[in-house]
């Protein structure tokens, strides 16, 4: 997995032209064109556009390149705008913080793994887990970043990618139970185009936090603490200014730093750290 992301990286970074400019517009103007065929059709649009891996092999090629633009919200047309918006949306911001040729290479693959698994089970494939994998690339890059659930309800993208999650596995454990354990690989082989290309962050995230668990856990660090919060008890305060004599105690939010030219452990506060004669 780490070789595949490293050189997937190097492709990109190579190749930075490669790729299809604003290629989420031309995914939505399908979306479109196939949506109100269907209404006109009785849903015989999605039908002769779709992927079948048994009529692909009898001469239907054109399907291997337009299950792509098949919508999955066919029913309410307030539901398709609004995951048709909400799409495009994630996918240009990918695409301006990854650049053309990552992003392109990014859908690609999703869209590869998913003929390459329709072409092995024999199923009929879609594109709603790889975009669902997008989402989960926006929530990581994006965290914090607000939105209006359904245009009412304020939520954190990291909220909703947790929602995310708990559908991809309600999904694989619906399929399992069922016995169709074929179409159970769909959304795992779409969380796997996401795991390629976030490995390095991911495993980075996961060390770092293992680093602060047992950061925080060593007994330097706990004895630290006690003899931090036995000062305080004692003196009434932790840090105190040697210039100006302001304590963390008179201002919660001062920031204080100890002086590495100082001869000693000599504290100063913000305005004064720069500030001061050096004790020799």
């Amino acid at each position: 997995m780490k070789a595949i992301s490293r050189w997937l990286d190097r492709f990109c970074y190579n190749h930075p032209n490669f790729g299809i400019p604003n290629l989420m517009k031309f995914i939505v103007i399908g979306n479109v064109l196939i949506y109100f065929l269907d209404m006109f059709s009785q849903g015989y649009a999605s039908w002769a556009f779709g992927f079948d891996p048994g009529l692909i092999l009898q001469g239907q090629v054109w399907r291997l390149v337009t299950f792509i633009f098949v919508p999955e919200s066919s029913g309410f047309i307030l539901w398709f705008v609004l995951t048709t918006l909400f799409y495009y949306y994630i996918g240009n911001a990918l695409e301006r913080q990854w650049g053309t040729a990552r992003f392109t290479v990014f859908y690609g693959l999703g869209v590869i793994l998913n003929i390459v698994l329709g072409f092995l089970l024999d199923i009929s494939v879609s594109m709603y887990y790889v975009n669902m994998s997008m989402f989960f690339s926006f929530a990581t890059l994006y965290p914090d970043m607000m939105v209006m659930l359904y245009g009412i309800l304020p939520l954190k993208v990291k909220w909703l990618a947790w929602l995310d999650a708990a559908i991809f596995a309600y999904s694989i454990f619906s399929y399992l139970r069922m016995g169709l354990w074929t179409y159970a690989l769909m959304p795992v082989v779409a969380i796997l185009n996401y795991f390629i290309f976030f490995w390095d962050d991911l495993m980075g995230t996961i060390r770092r936090t293992g680093e602060r668990a047992a950061y925080r856990t060593r007994p330097q660090t706990i004895n630290f603490k006690k003899a931090q919060k036995q000062v305080k008890e004692h003196k009434g305060y932790l840090h105190k200014c040697a210039v100006c004599g302001i304590t963390d105690a008179d201002d919660p939010n001062m920031e204080f730093r100890y002086c590495s030219k100082c001869n000693g452990y000599y504290c100063y506060c913000m305005k004064h750290i720069n500030n001061h004669v050096h004790v020799q």
